[in-house]
């Protein structure tokens, strides 16, 4: 079961790469890159319960925190350069 949901992810994660080379905006890539951090969390915590460690959902989450304060600070930059031009 847990390598099914291993391949699913893999799959979302070339789906998403694909879109983060290919997006036509700076903002569809980085909500790509948001998705592919999104599903390094969900990996991390299928791999921890996989293999009965469970302290890998602490790790997961806190990547959550790291995935959405990157997210945050690129948007942040990217709509403040607009602003100031």
């Amino acid at each position: 079961m847990f390598a099914a949901v291993a391949v699913a992810l893999f799959v979302t994660f070339a789906l998403a790469l694909i879109r983060a080379i290919s997006g036509p905006t700076v903002f569809d890539r980085v909500l790509s890159l948001n998705v592919i951090g999104t599903k390094t969390i969900l990996l991390i915590a299928v791999l921890g319960f996989a293999t009965d460690r469970y302290d890998f959902i602490d790790i997961a989450l806190v990547y959550a925190v790291l995935n959405l304060i990157g997210t945050i600070a690129v948007l942040r930059y990217l709509v403040g350069d607009k602003e100031r031009s």
